[in-house]
């Protein structure tokens, strides 16, 4: 046989060589690509409370969904590069059969936000009578949304009103009213015999006109009823004399106290340690972000050696798990500084603890596991803004 020619016992392991070659150029491409939808997540969307990026490789195909579009973008440029032979099955949130209903107003006093589209889900963040949100996607009777803060989980369509783009800033820029009272109600008329929905501080409702002791408002859905003039302020009246003064500060922090402890709650209703920490400010008006470990990153370091006398009344005290050689630094807690070796915080409910041992209200249990003091009043905070910038309000009216 010529030493050229190819016995025919000798084709099948050419095949299976040419196969292991494949095999292993596939599993290597494999490998490279996960890796860029790995550095991808950690460039656009590190935190995925605040931004989405959920893309997986399957059969050769890459499915899943973003609401990030530069992130795909990037991701589009490096296939026509690199992997031509990927075919790319990723949705782009918000999705397209919304039908230009992309934005939505909470109308109900508290709406509960889910970590799933499911009643029985973890509650992650609650959202006020109001505040604009944007729209993602749809699941049944759910939305997947986004609040001002950035926080993206599901909610009930119940407590929530669809609109268009133009409908919205239409209601953002009526004239509007703030509610102040820590509880209250749309009533159905002056009698106060049966009301239309119950209100939480810091609830908005657009003003229609006056009627004697009270205020006829419309809510985000279009229900109509009366509220009491004492307990409300003009919208732009109350944003211009929020202060963040010690005073005024303590005084929102302590008419909140016994209020019980609610995991993912941030109102009145309910409220968990930063969910606290947030009512606070936002009473004030300011939106910070939801979560202890997202408060911890603004603002400015104060202490982190238990010297209490470089703390200042609104300074934000953080607990939680010192970092060890193989785990890392884990926030499980904050609170607010209000003098005299003390803060108020949400724990079973909102009460206040000392770090003097003389104190009854000593707090062993939150000494020792003490992380950090952070300042953000007076700070430059980028992700910390005005209610009125959170809620897209326009800032006209004097």
């Amino acid at each position: 046989m010529p030493a050229f020619q190819t016995s025919k016992s000798f084709i099948p392991y050419l095949i299976l060589i040419g196969i292991v070659f494949f095999a292993c150029g596939t599993e290597e491409n494999n490998k490279e690509l996960e890796q860029l939808l790995a550095d991808i997540k950690e460039s656009y969307a590190p935190d995925q409370r605040v931004a989405l990026w959920n893309v997986q490789l399957e059969d050769n195909k890459l499915v899943g969904e973003t609401d990030q579009p530069d992130a795909l973008e990037k991701l589009r440029e490096a296939l026509a590069k690199n992997h031509q032979n990927i075919v790319s099955n990723i949705q782009l949130l918000p999705r397209k059969d919304l039908e230009g209903k992309e934005q939505a107003l909470v109308t109900i006093s508290v709406a509960n936000i889910r970590s799933a589209p499911k009643h029985s889900a973890e509650l992650a963040t609650q959202a006020l009578m109001g505040t604009p949100i944007k729209v993602l996607k749809q699941d049944g009777s759910w939305y997947l949304i986004q609040t001002p803060d950035g926080y993206i989980s599901w909610v009930d369509a119940a407590g929530i009103h669809l609109m268009e783009k133009d409908e919205l800033e239409k209601w953002q820029a009526a004239d509007k009213i703030v509610f102040t009272g820590l509880h209250g109600f749309v009533f159905e008329d002056p009698s106060k015999q049966t009301w239309i929905s119950d209100l939480v501080a810091g609830n908005i409702l657009e003003v229609l006109e006056e009627n004697g002791a009270f205020l006829k408002v419309s809510l985000p859905d279009g229900r109509q009823g009366l509220v009491e003039k004492a307990e409300v302020m003009d919208f732009h009246t109350w944003k211009n004399t929020r202060e963040l003064q010690p005073e005024k500060l303590i005084q929102t922090a302590k008419s909140m106290m016994g209020s019980p402890y609610l995991w993912g709650g941030t109102s009145i209703k309910g409220m968990d340690c930063s969910g606290f920490t947030k009512t606070i400010f936002f009473l004030h008006g300011q939106v910070i972000p939801r979560d202890a470990s997202q408060q911890i990153h603004e603002g400015e370091l104060v202490d982190d050696s238990m010297n209490w006398s470089q703390l200042e009344v609104g300074d934000l005290l953080f607990f939680g798990e010192k970092a060890t050689a193989d785990k890392k630094e884990r926030i499980v807690h904050v609170g607010m500084w209000i003098g005299d070796n003390s803060f108020i915080h949400a724990r079973g409910m909102v009460r206040i603890s000392s770090f003097d041992k003389n104190s009854p209200n000593y707090d062993e249990y939150e000494l020792n596991r003490y992380l950090r003091t952070k300042r953000i009043i007076g700070k430059d905070n980028p992700n910390i803004s005005s209610v009125e910038k959170a809620l897209n309000f326009p800032t006209i009216k004097n």
